[in-house]
């Protein structure tokens, strides 16, 4: 029971640890290559697109200029990439029509918040009519990846313990180093920008169901939000579907990088709950320690010196991301992503996303044109 006056969560479960990928795809124009405003007349062209299971698989975004690939429910990540590969192509089609091309990273190097129109529905006028500048600023393009859990007692548990592999997701994903013309020195601006919400950030490290049924409760009499979907933290539970969200990478421009990272997400949770499933008590990090970690990764990405246990003992991202993956090897062989987990390691040797678009902007001598072409054709690819 939750308590006295307090009403339960109910969590779906998932018999299996399967696993689906929500894409946030921006559009923007052939020609000035600045985001376009044409996200609803794609819908149109489109139409009502639907997985297997019955899930739509393009949904609207806060802002026009954006479309959100949904894959259905699977049990490989090959067969979400599948899925969304299909969608893209219907959407890139409909797209070429328009004169518009597909690109995905955590932000938009040049483009203007101001220009950015709205999608029109209660919720996001809400949000809008709350968190007013900080609202309109959301130009921002994210990936989340919902992996099913048989229970809700192993919830914040493994919630908890995927902390400690925070900085090595988002250092891996991070790109957005620049906004509104200028390079800002972080690696995942994106990521700073989004915690800015009222309701986004870290999730509260709760030790039990029961805690966080208090929470919901809390947040929905004050009117903190009206439904679970306003708790934008960068990992949650949704109860509905019974997964844990995880919603910590920065747009990724490359499919081959969106399978690599979407299966180290699959390996860390599935790994974590046959850990507790074994009884283990699983390893957290104090709060303090989980904040400054997603600090020094959004700013130094792959360069990241982190936090890597409740010692405080520090080591390069990198190296700890080398023995984290040779751990998740036996997993990966498990779930059928073996394949893509060793792409994980390619990252850094090729340079995460950030690192690439810097690297263009250099040798284009500070032409940002040339950034957003570089990361349409790594999303061609």
């Amino acid at each position: 029971m939750a308590g006295p006056g307090i009403e339960q969560v109910p969590f779906q479960g998932s018999p299996r640890p399967t696993i689906g990928v929500e894409w946030e795809i921006a559009l923007v124009d052939k020609v000035t290559r600045d985001l376009s405003n044409t996200a609803a007349a794609v819908f149109d062209s489109v139409g009502d697109l639907r997985a297997h299971d019955g899930t739509p698989q393009i949904t609207k975004e806060l802002l026009r200029n954006t479309v959100e690939l949904v894959t259905g429910v699977h049990n490989t990540v090959g067969e979400a990439i599948d899925d969304l590969s299909g969608t893209m192509d219907s959407v890139r089609r409909a797209a070429d029509l328009l004169g518009v091309d597909l690109f995905c990273a955590g932000t938009h190097p040049f483009a203007q918040w101001s220009a950015q129109q709205l999608t029109r529905s209660p919720h996001y006028d809400e949000l809008i009519e709350r968190t007013q500048w900080w609202g309109r600023q959301m130009m921002i393009w994210g990936v989340h990846v919902h992996v099913g859990v048989s229970h809700r007692d192993k919830v914040f548990p493994i919630l908890n313990s995927m902390l400690l592999a925070y900085p090595h997701l988002l250092a891996l994903s991070a790109s957005s180093p620049m906004w509104a013309g200028s390079d800002t020195g972080y690696a995942s601006n994106r990521t700073l920008m989004f915690q800015q919400l009222p309701t986004a950030g870290l999730p509260f490290q709760f030790e039990n169901w029961r805690q966080f049924e208090h929470f919901v409760y809390d947040q929905l009499k004050t009117g903190v939000f009206d439904q679970l979907g306003g708790m934008h933290w960068d990992i949650r539970p949704a109860p509905k579907w019974g997964t844990i969200e995880v919603r910590i990478c920065d747009g990724i421009s490359t499919r081959a990088e969106l399978a690599a990272l979407a299966s180290f997400i699959h390996c860390l949770i599935v790994d974590l709950d046959q850990r507790v499933e074994n009884g283990e008590q699983l390893p957290t990090l104090p709060p303090w320690h989980a904040q400054e970690n997603k600090w020094r990764a959004a700013r130094y990405g792959l360069d990241a010196i982190v936090i890597v246990d409740a010692d405080s003992n520090e080591r390069l991202v990198t190296d700890d991301l080398t023995d984290l993956l040779n751990r998740l090897e036996p997993t990966a062989k498990r779930l059928g992503c073996a394949d893509e987990l060793r792409l994980v390691a390619e990252i850094p040797e090729r340079g995460a996303s950030y690192q690439r678009q810097r690297k263009v902007a250099a040798a284009a001598q500070g032409d940002l044109i040339a950034v957003v072409d570089s990361l349409v054709n790594e999303l061609n690819q």
